[in-house]
């Protein structure tokens, strides 16, 4: 299984998910919001200018994500502390 790069900030309770390879830098063409009703929160989907998604965010992460993959992440909330 491939790694994929999870970022995730417990001050705003938001995480993100890269789908591309970690020394790319990919940028985001267009975003596609789900429906927060539909989902019970916030997900966006990122997708590059060919139409390939190339990541996820999560808002409310805590109540969308397992505890043990928000544990593995790598930690925005941290940085320069």
């Amino acid at each position: 299984m491939a790694d994929v790069r999870v970022t995730y900030d417990r001050t705003v309770d938001a995480a993100y998910i890269y789908l591309t390879e970690p020394q790319a830098r990919v940028k985001s063409a267009r975003m596609y919001p789900c429906d927060p009703v539909d989902v019970d929160g916030m997900i966006n989907l990122d997708f590059d200018e060919q139409g390939r998604l190339i990541g996820i965010e999560v808002l409310a992460a805590s109540s969308k994500l397992p505890e043990y993959l928000l544990q593995s992440t790598e930690r925005l909330d941290t940085e320069g502390a």
